[in-house]
């Protein structure tokens, strides 16, 4: 995890979100998704660009975890 991702029971119920705020790294990835450029993010959620370079980044090393393991049938 990064310095500007931030997992707390606390707040959001544990999803990950950038630190000093309740912005949860899944809106931040969704918006950009959804077609919201950096500057859109950035206006409409009062983030920086590195709080939105380090969610694609937190959100990229989980998909780099995941492992897809099919059930013999």
């Amino acid at each position: 995890m990064n310095d500007r991702i931030v997992i707390d029971p606390k707040v959001c119920h544990g999803k990950p979100v950038v630190r000093g705020t309740r912005m949860p790294v899944a809106l931040i990835v969704g918006s950009l998704a959804g077609g919201m450029s950096f500057e859109d993010v950035q206006r409409e959620y009062a983030l920086t660009l590195e709080d939105i370079r380090a969610a694609l980044k937190f959100a990229g090393e989980l998909v780099e975890q995941e492992q897809y393991h099919p059930l013999p049938g």
